[in-house]
């Protein structure tokens, strides 16, 4: 097997543009796993939302990666394995400049989704998610009064502004920060250093199975330090071009991308 470590991305890669996944695809990630092979989910989702979808994979231990590489749950238990994010003090400082820009924001506890905006975008997120937020108006006022620490921000936008948000955040915030972006709506800002990469890494440890020997497949910008960081580097053809410029693109995620991408090139089966 040439890759038997293999990471994917859920929303807009493993899942369908329905949210669902294949029937074909749950039978190549579950010959893949008879023949030994570890596969993981590396999702930008909260623990809560991502964890029911691994499970219907037919997954039910192992870990599985939340909040683009910041926290590790165990699919078992659901406990966490790690748990990283943001400072106190740098949580707030996030935070306000979102809503110095009168943004809709989205800050996530471990387990716990809260919102400043209860509007239409919110709830297409509530639905795709399979959560539901707390709505908080003065989200850094209640942050700093009861102490909370987030472990992920997020500003929900309009496509357009998207590109000129995470200019404007990168330049102000700097290099302590990473601003991404996981779909034409989403902004989303982590310390430095806690992407998909450190994901790879911590897996690449946990299973004793170098980086050469691993692969990932994703569709946005959020799953490029993955993508770069790993042996085996892939894209559904439904993704981002400047993702897909640096990867091996697959068919998009409508067309079974990964599928393909485990029969083909992580067990070699031909097609």
């Amino acid at each position: 097997m040439r890759y038997p470590l293999f990471l994917s991305d859920f929303d807009g890669t493993l899942a369908r543009s329905d949210g669902t996944v294949s029937e074909r695809t749950k039978r190549a990630i579950a010959a893949y796993r008879a023949a030994g092979g570890k596969f993981v989910v590396c999702s930008g989702r909260m623990v809560t939302s991502v964890l029911p979808r691994v499970r219907e994979l037919g997954i039910e231990d192992g870990p599985v990666v939340a909040y683009q590489g910041a926290t590790v749950a165990d699919i078992a238990t659901g406990k966490l394995i790690k748990d990283d994010g943001f400072s106190f003090e740098d949580g707030l400082l996030v935070l306000r400049a979102l809503e110095r820009r009168e943004k809709h924001i989205h800050l996530y506890t471990a387990d716990r989704l809260y919102s400043n905006m209860d509007d239409g975008f919110l709830h297409t997120y509530e639905k795709i998610c399979g959560v539901k937020a707390e709505i908080i108006p003065e989200l850094s006022r209640f942050a700093a009064g009861e102490g909370v620490r987030p472990v992920k921000l997020l500003a929900m936008v309009p496509p357009e502004e998207n590109a000129p948000l995470r200019a404007a955040l990168g330049e102000e915030l700097g290099e302590r920060f990473y601003v991404t972006s996981s779909s034409a709506f989403l902004v989303e800002i982590m310390p430095a250093g806690q992407n998909k990469a450190s994901a790879v890494d911590f897996l690449s440890e946990y299973y004793s199975v170098p980086r050469e020997r691993i692969a990932a497949i994703g569709d946005q910008l959020n799953d490029l330090p993955m993508i770069e960081r790993a042996g085996g580097g892939f894209a559904v053809a439904s993704g981002a071009e400047e993702l897909k410029k640096r990867a091996c693109v697959v068919p998009s995620n409508d067309e079974d991308g990964v599928a393909f991408a485990l029969e083909i090139y992580a067990m070699g089966v031909e097609k």
